[in-house]
């Protein structure tokens, strides 16, 4: 079975790192640039937490921020379920179930590697069904790259 670290492996190395100190409004333009839907907070090499749209749209817009005051440590989520590398595709599809979540940080021991998103584990998913869907439709579909645009 899949696990984690199959997972973090296929990824590309993340650009969608953003400080703590970082303003709102840079993580927004940020967002846009790698077309994903949530940054990495990291100080130096230590991991702080996630930034997301969600982040943006609970914390800043409905609580009456600002996007050009506010900084990303103030409003980030900081309570992410940790996975291991070890764990498998079907305990993070339970885990993100159960915590009612996109997001899983993944973990080799006490170190920060990566995050696992809810489409990473859906193209797994996808990808271990693919007699059950058409063969050309699967394979776009495992491929598309979350930082790429769609118009």
């Amino acid at each position: 079975m899949r696990t984690v670290q199959n997972i973090i492996n296929s990824k590309a190395k993340p650009s969608n790192i953003i400080s703590s100190t970082s303003m709102v409004i840079d993580a927004l333009n940020k967002l846009t640039a790698v077309n994903l839907s949530y940054l990495i907070v990291m100080d130096g090499n230590e991991f702080k937490g996630i930034f997301s749209e969600r982040d943006y749209t609970r914390n800043v817009i409905l609580k009456g921020r600002a996007s050009n005051s506010t900084t990303v440590g103030d409003v980030m989520s900081v309570d992410v379920p940790k996975v291991s590398v070890t764990d498998t595709v079907e305990e993070c599809m339970n885990m993100i179930n159960t915590h009612k979540t996109r997001y899983l940080l993944a973990y080799d021991d006490d170190q920060f590697v990566g995050v696992v998103t809810i489409h990473d584990l859906l193209r797994q998913v996808i990808s271990s069904r693919e007699d059950v869907f058409n063969q050309n439709l699967t394979r776009s579909m495992i491929d598309y790259d979350e930082g790429s645009k769609i118009y």
